[in-house]
């Protein structure tokens, strides 16, 4: 019984070194094969730049095969980062300031003649730096970069406005809301819902449509017919 019982221990301990050689001999082939952190580093550091006017499908290289992504898409990749790097210093302050796309702001006599009057303080009846309201701001910007003469007030470019509907808004069109009884306050529209408008508050500056106060004293938008 004693040797059966030294033969069961040795055979136990014997079987258990092998597995062990096994296992260890297992792990080492995986470590082997598993592929360097290294590559996944290269694969998340890719940079994908945003392409608004693509669905996200077309840039995802999950889904497309990296052969048509390299030929179809670095073509319009190269071409919008030379867009971009050809824009000024203004176009950036503006696209940053109403979320759009830099390559959008194309209407340079417009911004650099809001440039010119930004702060400019509100004063009822004002037309010069030291103070304009916003019918004569809003003259002023039509006649600086759109060659386009407004009447005086908000009410008489009110009516000389063809009316449009909010969601047909351009970049140019008047925007007009309801401050003092009536039409007594405008703006000019300028895209993404900001329109540029001389503030009773602030002077010269920049709203959103969406904002709380200036959403309730909406009335509606027009559009001047160049004659």
């Amino acid at each position: 019984m004693k040797h059966l019982f030294f033969v069961s221990v040795a055979a136990g301990i014997f079987s258990g070194t092998s597995i062990s050689a096994n296992a260890q001999s297992a792990v080492n082939s995986v470590k082997a094969v598993t592929p360097p952190k290294k590559s996944v580093q290269f694969i998340e550091g890719i940079e994908i730049k945003r392409e608004v006017a693509k669905p996200a499908e077309e840039v995802d290289l999950w889904a497309v095969p990296a052969k048509k992504a390299n030929t179809v898409a670095a073509p319009a990749a190269a071409k919008n980062v030379a867009a971009i790097e050809g824009c000024s210093p203004l176009q950036f302050k503006y696209a940053q300031l109403m979320d759009m796309d830099v390559e959008t702001i194309t209407n340079t006599k417009l911004y650099e003649a809001i440039d010119e009057w930004w702060a400019t303080r509100y004063r009822y009846g004002g037309t010069t730096k030291k103070g304009i309201d916003c019918s004569a701001f809003t003259g002023t910007l039509m006649s600086q970069a759109y060659n386009i003469n407004l009447p005086r007030t908000a009410k008489d470019q009110y009516d000389q406005c063809e009316k449009i509907q909010r969601e047909d808004l351009t970049q140019g069109d008047l925007v007009f809301f309801n401050t003092r009884g009536g039409v007594s306050h405008v703006g000019l529209y300028l895209g993404n819902g900001f329109f540029v408008h001389s503030s009773t508050h602030n002077g010269v500056t920049i709203n959103s449509l969406d904002d709380d106060y200036y959403s309730r004293k909406y009335i509606g938008g027009g559009r001047i017919l160049q004659q």
